[in-house]
């Protein structure tokens, strides 16, 4: 009779286990996120982040969140993936490097900012309802800008760039700095009076702003940015192409939500 207890209150006991893990996991799905945050909601492998003020980086860990001025750079053999607080999801490769310069999202608008400065980046953009928006991709040669869709972008070590659209639309625009200019040369120290031609007309400086060159790249599309921030022209890509590790698995989970 005491063995039949003893099991009793074991199963009772397991039960009770199991559906709090059930309950912490459903939690966890669940974590409110502030307009200005973003969830870390997947991390395989490794990740560092440098919060926005600090000199020093430390590891980054799941649920754990991000805000405007964070810096975070990924591990190799590692994947990471961030739930904005409008449920877009952005996900970076190993070896990756980028910046979040802005979060604010809310039931009437919706402002998101993340520049790369390294790696491949595949994001799945809620639908904007009403409002303001703007959900920009950027690196140092170009702007990627949607509204809701789901694209990609790949950006190499020497600054050239790669965005791919799977559904809707991406205006993609020049996003380079303007070239500097060069700094006028002190004049040379005469020792005798000197004849000198006559004033000649210069082109003034020309600021190369990223309204110089926008595509509208659609469906099943893709642009390339040269390192000096040279677009081809868009063309079509197809499965065949795209298919690999990388774009499975970013595929896999847009299938989950």
């Amino acid at each position: 009779m005491g063995k039949r207890i003893l099991v009793v209150l074991a199963l009772l006991f397991s039960c009770v286990l199991i559906a709090s893990q059930a309950l912490g996991a459903e939690r966890v799905m669940t974590l409110k996120i502030g307009k200005g945050q973003a969830l870390v909601s997947v991390l395989s492998g490794t990740a560092q982040v440098r919060p926005a003020s600090k000199a020093a980086w430390r590891s980054l860990k799941v649920n754990e969140y991000l805000q405007g001025g964070d810096e975070v750079t990924t591990g190799s053999r590692s994947r990471l993936e961030l739930v904005l607080p409008d449920n877009s999801r952005v996900r970076f490769a190993d070896n990756s490097r980028f910046k979040v310069m802005q979060i604010e999202a809310a039931s009437d608008s919706r402002n998101v900012r993340i520049n790369v400065a390294v790696g491949r980046t595949w994001a799945n953009v809620a639908r904007a309802v009403g409002g303001k928006s703007r959900f920009e991709l950027s690196c140092e040669n170009a702007v990627a800008g949607v509204r809701g869709t789901v694209y990609r972008m790949n950006v190499n070590d020497d600054s050239s760039a790669l965005v791919r659209v799977y559904d809707g639309e991406v205006a993609v625009s020049g996003g380079g700095q303007p070239p500097e200019q060069p700094t006028a040369a002190r004049a040379p120290v005469l020792s005798a009076p000197t004849k000198v031609s006559g004033p000649k007309k210069v082109e003034g400086p020309k600021k190369i702003t990223m309204e110089e060159w926008v595509y509208l790249v659609r469906s099943m599309q893709q642009i390339s940015i040269s390192r000096t921030g040279v677009p081809d022209k868009p063309r079509s890509f197809t499965e065949q192409e795209d298919r690999d590790e990388w774009v499975d698995w970013n595929r896999a989970k847009d299938a989950e939500y």
